[in-house]
C-alpha cells in the first residue's frame, strides 16, 4: 500500500463492487518524480453512464432511508477518517505535495465537515405555515434533488469532496464523484472511509476519468439531477453552460484573486506573519491564498521588511519531513507556469524584494516577494495559484478598496487595522463572499457558508445551512377540510 512507500492500485467504484481496468496514468509524487505513488484506470463514457445508473438506481432507497440514519453513517465515517488521519495523511502529502502537517490535518477537517452533516440531519426537515383560509394547513417539506455530479480539483483532494459529498448524501441524494487526476488515492480513500461506515451500494460512485468523458456522460445524457464543481473559471463556466442547458442545478467555485489590506496603524508583525501563511502555505495553492498585499501610507516599509523576514525562513524540501514549511506544486507544469508570470512582472517593473530558493528535482517554485506591482498587470490581476505574494501602496482606506475591487474575483478578503470604523467600512464596501478582520485570507469553518463574489463564483454558498439550499428542493403542501379555525385554533383563544 502507499501508506509504507509502494504503490497503490486505484480503483473506481460503481454500484456494489470495485472496478479495475488497464492502467491509463501514473500518480506521481511532485517532490520526487521518480515515486510512484498509485497507478490509475481509465474510463470511458460508458463506463461513467454506469456509474450514474447506479446512483439512479439507489437514488430512491437513500431517500426513503431516515435522516438520522442517513447521519449514523457520517459520523461513523468521520470517526473512521480521524482514526486514519497519520495514514492517510502521509499519503496525501505523498500525493499531492504539501507539508506532512497540512496533509494530516486536511483528513481531521474532511472528517469535522462529516461530522458536522452528520449532525444537520437532525435539524427540521420544512416549516409549518398558517393560511388565510380557515381549516386549511400549509407546510414546506425539503426533499433530495436527486443524482448530483461532484468534479473536484487537486489541491484539497480530501477537505474539497467531503464538503459536497456530506450534504449531499445528508440530505439524501446519491453521488457519482469524479476527483482531479492528480489525486485518486485521496479520492478512494475518503470513498472507502463512507462504505466502510456502512453506506449502501450505488450511493456514492467514483470515476476516475478526463472532464470530457464525465462531461458527456453526466451532463449531455440527463444522467445527473445537480452539478458541484470547485476548479478553474473556464472549465467552470463551460460545465456551467452545458448544465444550466440541461435544466440542472449548477454550484461552482471558481478561485480567487485575494488581497490583505494593512492600515497604518495595524500590528505589522502580525500582519505579516498571517499574510505569510496565507501566501505561502499549502504553497499558494488555495483559492484563498493571499496574492495581494496593499499597503496604505507609511505602513508599506515596515511590512516589505517583516514580509522578507518570512519568506527568508521558510524552510523548502521534502514535505514528508516534519521541519519543511514549504513543499512543491503539483506538477512541473505548474511550475514552469507560476515562473512564467513571475518573469513577466518583472519585465514588466516589478521587482523581487526576496526570493526562497528550493532545492531538488520535483516541482518546487520559489517563494517570491513582489514590490513595484500596479493594477494593471497580470500578476497583480490573475490567480497565480503558487508561492507568490505582489505588493500594491494605496494612498487611503477608499483607494485600497478601489484596488481590491479592481479584478473580476472577490472570494476572500483580509484587513489589518485597530480603527473599527475602517474595518468596518471595508467589511461592508469590499466585493468579497468572506471578510476577515485582523486575520488570514485562507480557510474555512464547515458551519459557515463559504463563496464568493463575481467570478469567483455562481453566487450559491457551499458548507453550513447554506448547503441545504443547494442539495434539497422545497415542496408547499395544503392540506385542506381541517376542522377548526386553521394553525391557532382554541376555544379559550382571547
Amino acid at each position: 500500500m502507499s501508506r509504507d512507500g509502494s504503490v497503490v492500485a486505484v480503483r473506481h467504484r460503481i454500484g456494489d463492487s470495485w472496478i479495475d481496468g488497464p492502467m491509463a496514468a501514473e500518480d506521481r509524487n511532485p517532490a520526487r518524480p521518480s515515486d510512484l505513488v498509485a497507478v490509475v484506470p481509465g474510463a470511458d463514457a460508458a463506463l461513467a453512464r454506469s456509474a450514474s445508473a447506479a446512483a439512479r438506481a439507489a437514488r430512491p432507497g437513500w431517500a426513503r432511508t431516515p435522516a438520522l440514519a442517513r447521519g449514523e453513517v457520517l459520523f461513523r465515517a468521520a470517526a473512521l477518517l480521524f482514526e486514519r488521519a497519520e495514514k492517510i495523511g502521509a499519503e496525501l502529502t505523498r500525493e499531492e505535495g504539501k507539508t506532512l502537517a497540512e496533509g494530516v490535518g486536511e483528513v481531521r477537517r474532511a472528517a469535522s465537515i462529516l461530522r458536522y452533516f452528520a449532525g444537520q440531519t437532525s435539524e427540521p426537515i420544512g416549516e409549518v405555515y398558517a393560511s388565510v383560509t380557515l381549516g386549511t394547513r400549509v407546510s414546506t417539506l425539503r426533499q433530495p434533488i436527486g443524482v448530483v455530479a461532484v468534479i473536484t480539483p487537486w489541491n484539497f483532494p480530501i477537505a474539497i469532496p467531503a464538503w459536497k459529498i456530506a450534504p449531499a448524501l445528508a440530505y439524501g441524494n446519491t453521488v457519482v464523484f469524479k476527483p482531479a487526476s492528480a489525486t485518486p488515492l485521496t479520492a478512494m480513500r475518503l470513498v472507502e472511509a463512507l462504505l466502510d461506515a456502512g453506506l449502501p451500494p450505488g450511493v456514492l460512485n467514483l470515476i476516475l476519468a478526463s472532464g470530457d468523458v464525465v462531461e458527456d456522460a453526466w451532463l449531455g445524457s440527463g444522467g445527473v439531477d445537480a452539478l458541484s464543481f470547485t476548479g478553474s473559471e473556464g472549465v467552470g463556466r463551460r460545465l456551467q453552460a452545458r448544465a444550466l442547458a440541461g435544466h440542472l442545478r449548477v454550484q461552482l467555485e471558481l478561485g480567487g484573486k485575494n488581497a490583505v489590506v494593512v492600515a497604518e496603524d495595524a500590528d505589522v508583525e502580525r500582519a505579516a506573519d498571517l499574510i505569510a501563511r496565507g501566501a505561502f502555505s499549502s504553497a499558494g495553492q488555495k483559492c484563498t491564498a493571499t496574492s495581494r498585499v496593499i499597503a496604505i501610507g507609511a505602513s508599506i516599509d515596515p511590512l516589505r521588511s517583516s514580509l522578507a523576514q518570512r519568506v527568508a525562513r521558510l524552510l523548502p524540501g521534502d514535505p514528508l519531513a516534519p521541519t519543511t514549511t514549504l513543499g512543491p506544486v503539483i506538477d512541473e507544469a505548474a511550475r514552469d507556469r507560476i515562473d512564467g508570470m513571475v518573469q513577466r512582472a518583472l519585465d514588466a517593473g516589478a521587482r523581487i524584494v526576496e526570493r526562497r530558493e528550493v532545492p531538488g528535482d520535483g516541482a518546487f517554485a520559489p517563494a517570491v516577494l513582489l514590490d513595484g506591482v500596479d493594477s494593471s498587470m497580470p500578476i497583480a490581476r490573475l490567480e497565480v495559484f503558487g508561492p507568490v505574494l505582489a505588493m500594491m501602496p494605496a494612498s487611503d482606506l477608499d483607494e485600497a478598496i478601489r484596488i481590491h475591487d479592481s479584478v473580476e474575483y472577490g472570494l476572500s478578503a483580509a484587513i489589518f487595522t485597530s480603527d473599527l470604523a475602517a474595518a468596518d467600512t471595508f467589511a461592508h464596501a469590499a466585493r468579497a463572499g468572506i471578510i476577515h478582520i485582523n486575520g488570514e485570507t485562507a480557510g474555512a469553518e464547515p458551519h459557515l457558508p463559504f463563496g464568493g463574489m463575481k467570478a469567483s463564483s455562481s453566487w450559491s454558498r457551499e458548507q453550513g445551512r447554506s448547503a441545504v439550499e443547494f442539495y434539497t428542493q422545497t415542496k408547499t403542501i395544503y392540506v385542506e377540510g381541517l376542522p377548526g379555525a386553521g394553525l391557532f385554533e382554541s376555544d379559550d383563544a382571547p
